[in-house]
């Protein structure tokens, strides 16, 4: 284990709250408290905000491109530096494996060189022409500018990335940002704020951290009405609280919400490639991903087939101890967690769904807050276990008749934010995926997620974009000039 940062920064300075209260950080595999996090309050929150209307009104940090450029730069270097420390405070604070952290350390790390690069080509002022009025001929301009203050609000599934996704390309936008980490994993966030301060040129107030243990600190952020942009990666309840904190000021939200994603497994796939991946998907960082696609709809026509894939990919796969290499399936986040976890696959017995594996405690895991690999057949589309996102180590099975059928199912939820199809036949496959309500598809396993590509949902599922150059230009807000030609 190793602690990570106790502090927050506020105006460039790394400081603790002024009560000197802090909270205690677990390490969820062992079940000890790892290390501590300043608790801060809703006026260290007030101050961080002060500070970066401030630098964003009064500093030349929105019109300097070349020295936002160079900033983040220093930042690219100083987290890759610094990526080894950065891991073991990651698997202290959230259990992820230490085999599968290249996606939560290397990827954001290099995400940070990107959005600076992106930014730097940004074409900000568009000329588009010369367009007919009725007082002549007006030439229009389309300026893009920064939105002004940010306040991110990052979940602690997959925390240094996500903080740095919902932070860096708004810095590199021309924004000052204040970032509200997790309460379950501060240090993710502290330590990206104790790296800005001390290797980067980044100004006073442009980049600010408050970590607390209140709920309240995240909602004054939400309220604020010096904040001209809320972003957030969380639940959906967490995101209508958000959405009505900022109703009053009409602030704009970027929200990624929940999901509930369906796999649809045509009945000419390949089972032996598509399910053993979609096994993986469900246990790799313990189920805890909003685009885990943790519905499963196979064709009756094949369903015990499918069953018997799926079982024996989910009752081999390698958990335990998450420093230990080669396991992939760690710990869930808490024991809160953990329970509402054990909960939801109560309920699901109690709807009707049939046990094929797993469902508990792992007997040689008594310490750490483990599930099994847990699969689900017979299950009913409109139970609590099909519609609610479980976030643990789960599949629930559902058997259909036709494409029709299998699509409605799918269909047949609040969020729409990932999916998945599974098929021989690309034109079947592409006809399916097309009907699918949702922002985000996969076929044949291959990824629809990339720094490249936009990323969001639809329906309860979020508001907006990251990634792709849509992403980008979520932090943006486009002036329209018309001048005399």
């Amino acid at each position: 284990m190793l602690a990570g940062e106790a502090r927050m920064l506020v105006d460039g300075e790394l400081v603790g709250t002024n009560s000197g209260a802090t909270f205690d950080v677990v390490h969820p595999a062992s079940e000890q408290v790892a290390g501590t996090a300043t608790d801060g309050t809703v006026d260290d929150m007030e101050r961080a905000v002060g500070a970066a209307r401030r630098a964003f009104d009064t500093s030349d940090w929105s019109r300097d491109l070349e020295f936002r450029h160079h900033c983040l730069m220093q930042l690219h270097a100083a987290l890759e530096a610094d990526k080894e420390r950065l891991r073991r405070i990651l698997i202290t604070e959230v259990g992820c494996p230490v085999t599968v952290t290249g996606s939560q350390i290397e990827s954001p790390i290099a995400e940070v060189k990107h959005w600076a690069d992106h930014g730097r080509a940004f074409e900000y002022l568009v000329d588009t022409g010369l367009h007919d009025t009725p007082l002549g001929p007006a030439r229009r301009k389309l300026h893009y500018e920064p939105q002004g203050v940010v306040g991110a609000i990052t979940p602690w599934n997959v925390p240094l990335y996500l903080n740095i996704a919902e932070t860096v390309p708004a810095l590199m936008a021309g924004n000052t940002v204040v970032l509200k980490p997790a309460q379950l994993t501060p240090w993710s966030g502290s330590e990206l704020g104790r790296i800005v301060a001390e290797k980067t040129d980044i100004p006073a107030g442009v980049f600010n951290v408050v970590t607390s243990n209140a709920n309240e600190v995240g909602a004054a952020l939400s309220a604020d009405p010096r904040v001209d942009m809320i972003t957030f990666t969380g639940s959906t309840a967490t995101g209508r609280a958000i959405l009505a904190a900022a109703a009053p000021t009409v602030k704009k939200t970027l929200l990624e919400l929940g999901g509930k994603s369906a796999h649809i497994v045509l009945d000419d796939a390949d089972f032996n490639s598509a399910l053993p991946l979609a096994a993986m998907m469900a246990c790799v960082m313990s189920g805890q991903s909003c685009v885990l696609p943790s519905r499963i709809l196979l064709p009756r026509s094949r369903y015990d087939e499918g069953l018997a894939v799926l079982q024996a990919s989910m009752e081999n796969f390698p958990m335990g101890d998450p420093w230990t290499p080669g396991n992939m399936q760690g710990p869930q986040i808490s024991e809160t967690q953990r329970r509402k976890v054990l909960g939801l696959i109560a309920s699901g017995l109690d709807s009707g769904a049939r046990l094929v594996t797993g469902g508990g405690v792992p007997e040689h895991l008594a310490t750490g807050y483990y599930v099994q690999p847990t699969l689900l057949a017979d299950v009913d589309p409109d139970s609590q276990i099909a519609q609610e996102e479980i976030f643990g180590p789960v599949l629930t099975v559902t058997p259909y008749d036709t494409d029709d059928d299998a699509v409605a199912i799918a269909n047949n939820s609040i969020y729409g934010l990932s999916g998945e199809v599974s098929s021989a036949d690309m034109d079947r496959a592409m006809a399916v995926a097309t009907r699918m309500r949702t922002g985000n598809v996969s076929i044949n396993g291959k990824s629809h997620f990339g720094i490249d590509s936009p990323f969001g949902g639809t329906r309860q599922s979020g508001l907006g974009y990251r990634n792709g150059a849509q992403g980008f230009t979520e932090y943006l807000h486009i002036k329209t000039i018309g001048m005399p030609e």
